[in-house]
């Protein structure tokens, strides 16, 4: 295998993603991701005016919305899977994808066919004005939409792409909506303080509709709770309303809401609601991410019955790829997506004790609009060497520039992610561990690497 060494790898303005031999399909994708060039642009109005045109599939459809700085995805695979044991029709709607783009548009697990995404990009490409074109996710929002109205799923499971107030997504009224936890990210557009990226999450906040937070800061508590008071929705906090308490086996139990439509402060209760839950996502913060979870189906359940029994084989069973997921063994391989400061702290914080290694080689890239130094400073004091790389996106900080925030370290600049994972791979040890991590795009990139070894 080659060695690392200093380059160029391809850049381009779509991410990674193995040509299809279906050119019709791939031109049509080309399409999409050109889309990006015009940027993030926010407002409701472009999606408004496209869904408009399919006869508003929004206001046919059950939804869940989810908003946060991390954590997301991992609640919103939750509780798809939940219903979905429940024999419930569930349409999950995720970004960014990692190797394949119809990820992002999955009922019941499975994604949305080759030739559903093609008609949909052929259909609503035709609505689109060429001299105000939507932006990429106002135009896979629209996507999602139209495909889980014209399917018939029972409910749809929306995770937001940036914010919450101005995104694609809050063109909906769900029936309960989740912001995970706040933390600084995307400060050029969201806002330099927490207050005010917290303000604008808060934006998916609907009147009269109940809203669950994971959020622990006490000063995004109190503005939650004064939006909430304004704006009559329900709220139900962490640790306040319902909690968790980890077991020593690895399960954990949860203390739920009292009985009453939207429940009560519940957390004092002495009984669990749920005892020995075992979640299959590794790492105590999801059973932080699996407590809110729990707290939506609960709050639900006039709507949407479970049982226990179906709560139980949803967590056992809900699966979501690059989040600290083991990828293989030998090499033992681990590939994790946490791309911004505190989702990395918590990764190196969870990774000591969730996997035991005796040396830790570090596969790192991220975004170059990210804070890529605080991000690093948490993960690097763990890494015995760390193989600095990038993904084949425009958006990517070059290696060099990584490297060059951590001198004295032991490192190498590798040009590409399969060449900074050969490295890795040459490098380990039978005991050692390498962790692929930064971003989602590093993420995807590997993922796809790997499958095809």
């Amino acid at each position: 295998m080659p060695a690392c060494r200093k380059g160029k790898s391809a850049m381009s303005g779509r991410p990674y993603e193995p040509l299809s031999p279906d050119r019709t399909y791939d031109k049509a994708l080309t399409y999409l991701y050109n889309l990006q060039k015009f940027g993030i642009k926010f407002g409701l109005s472009q999606t408004k005016n496209l869904l408009r045109a399919f006869g508003d599939p929004q206001g046919k459809l059950s939804f869940v919305h989810i908003a946060g700085s991390n954590g997301k995805g991992s609640v919103a695979a939750m509780i798809s899977s939940i219903y979905a044991q429940a024999g419930y029709r569930v349409g999950l709607f995720t970004s960014p994808h990692l190797v394949d783009f119809r990820e992002r548009f999955q009922i019941n697990g499975r994604m949305i066919s080759k030739s559903q995404a093609l008609r949909l990009i052929r259909e609503i490409k035709a609505k689109t004005d060429p001299q105000e074109p939507p932006t990429f996710f106002e135009f896979v929002t629209a996507m999602a939409l139209i495909w889980f109205e014209r399917e018939k799923v029972d409910l749809a499971v929306m995770e937001t792409g940036l914010g919450g107030r101005l995104d694609a997504t809050n063109v909906i009224r769900p029936l309960i909506s989740i912001i995970t936890t706040v933390s600084l990210e995307h400060q050029d557009l969201l806002g330099r303080t927490l207050e005010k990226i917290a303000w604008e999450k808060a934006g998916i906040i609907k009147k009269g509709v109940p809203i669950v937070s994971g959020v622990g800061q006490a000063k995004i508590r109190r503005l939650y709770e004064d939006i909430c008071r304004e704006r009559k929705a329900p709220l139900f906090l962490a640790g306040r309303d319902f909690r968790t308490k980890k077991r020593d086996n690895g399960t954990f139990n949860y203390y739920g809401m009292s009985e009453g439509r939207f429940g009560v402060q519940s957390s004092r209760l002495r009984t669990p609601k749920y005892k020995g839950l075992k979640p299959t996502l590794l790492g105590d913060h999801q059973i932080k991410n699996a407590a809110l979870a729990l707290t939506a189906v609960e709050l639900l359940r006039e709507r949407f019955p479970v049982t226990e029994e179906q709560i139980r084989r949803g967590l056992a069973e809900v699966t979501w790829p690059g989040r600290l997921e083991v990828f293989s063994e030998n090499p033992r391989i681990v590939l994790d997506g946490a791309h911004n400061p505190e989702a990395m702290r918590v990764l190196a914080r969870v990774l000591p004790r969730t996997i035991s290694y005796r040396k830790l080689l570090l596969v790192f890239g991220m975004m170059k609009d990210k804070n890529i130094r605080r991000t690093l400073a948490h993960i690097a004091p763990l890494a015995d060497r760390i193989f600095f790389t990038r993904a084949e996106y425009d958006r990517s900080a070059e290696p060099e520039r990584l490297s060059r925030l951590l001198d004295g370290a032991a490192s190498e600049i590798c040009s590409s992610v399969p060449l900074a994972i050969q490295r890795a791979v040459e490098t380990a040890g039978p005991e050692d561990l390498i962790l692929v991590t930064g971003s989602l795009f590093i993420v995807g990139e590997a993922r796809a690497f790997l499958g095809s070894r």
